[in-house]
């Protein structure tokens, strides 16, 4: 059983070249695969393992990163390595919206616990916010949500800029990180009633039980779990392997699917070279899988 570890945190990070180095060399040391993107603002990552290794590498990245706690994590335990490779990545901000936040900036914004996260946006004047990508949106969302319909999240203050400053806003995304800078960004434009959810989805499925839930469908994950359920257990969802997007078994239904080349979502948009070139790399898993053996295109839980 391997446990899939979430956190981020907001801190002023120096030195990011030899904190990356210091990281990688762990990660592969403990056996941990995922991503950790670290930025001057701070740091984001997923990463699985091992309990013992994940415990391990915890530490490791709080005493390299000087962090005391966290400013949100998240645990959920996968019957396989979610993950391909160990990955740490710099970059400019650990959320690309050209606004750079601070742990006191962050600290100026409201979070509502799961627990209390039904009774605000069962409110007849709270505008639920769904600031993820449209793809994620369509896997499920919360009752009565809206979504800005943003492929790039550096063009949300567009959306944002349009809202009514006198509504009760509150916003969600998978991991609570997309909502912080969101938030702060309405802030500064002179909204008063804004609201986050703590910890974001994750969260919310993990502590609300179903029965009790507003929540609608599964949540999109980036790994290879595609998407969750409440108690975080592994959905129903896989990945089209021609346009990279999550698929329901429904759209696996679909004339318009084949295994490996396309979905409904892409089909009559791939050229014939490239559902060509997906049958030959199919056909290679399929070969691969025959014979017992692992295939470079093959994810790890077939």
């Amino acid at each position: 059983m391997f446990n899939v570890f979430g956190f981020y945190k907001f801190k002023k990070l120096q030195s990011l070249h030899k904190k990356k180095y210091l990281l990688q060399k762990n990660l592969f040391k403990q056996n941990i695969r995922g991503t950790i993107i670290l930025a001057k603002e701070g740091v984001n990552a997923s990463i699985a393992g091992q309990y013992a290794d994940i415990i391990f590498i915890i530490n490791k990245i709080k005493k390299t990163l000087d962090i005391r706690n966290f400013d949100s994590e998240n645990i959920s335990k996968c019957k396989f390595q979610p993950f391909h490779r160990a990955k740490v990545k710099i970059k400019k901000e650990i959320v690309p919206m050209k606004l750079s936040l601070s742990q006191k900036t962050k600290n100026k914004n409201i979070y509502i616990e799961p627990n209390k996260w039904n009774k605000l946006i069962k409110a007849k004047d709270t505008l639920v916010l769904d600031t993820r990508k449209p793809f994620e949106y369509k896997v499920g969302t919360f009752k009565k949500s809206i979504n800005p319909n943003v492929d790039n999240f550096r063009d949300f203050p567009k959306y944002l800029d349009k809202l009514n400053k006198k509504k009760t806003i509150a916003m969600f995304c998978t991991g609570g990180i997309r909502c912080e800078k969101a938030s702060f960004f309405l802030k500064k434009k002179g909204f008063k009633n804004v609201y986050q959810l703590r910890g974001g989805i994750l969260n919310y499925l993990k502590k609300v039980s179903k029965k009790k839930s507003l929540w609608k469908g599964e949540c999109f994950v980036f790994d290879n779990r595609i998407s969750v359920k409440h108690a975080l257990i592994k959905g129903s969802y896989s990945m089209c392997s021609g346009c990279r997007k999550p698929i329901s078994p429904k759209d696996k239904k679909s004339s318009k699917y084949e295994e490996g080349v396309s979905c409904p979502n892409c089909q009559d948009r791939l050229t014939n070279s490239q559902k060509e070139r997906f049958r030959m790399r199919q056909n290679q898993i399929n070969l691969a899988k025959k014979s017992g053996k692992k295939h470079i295109f093959q994810k790890e839980f077939n």
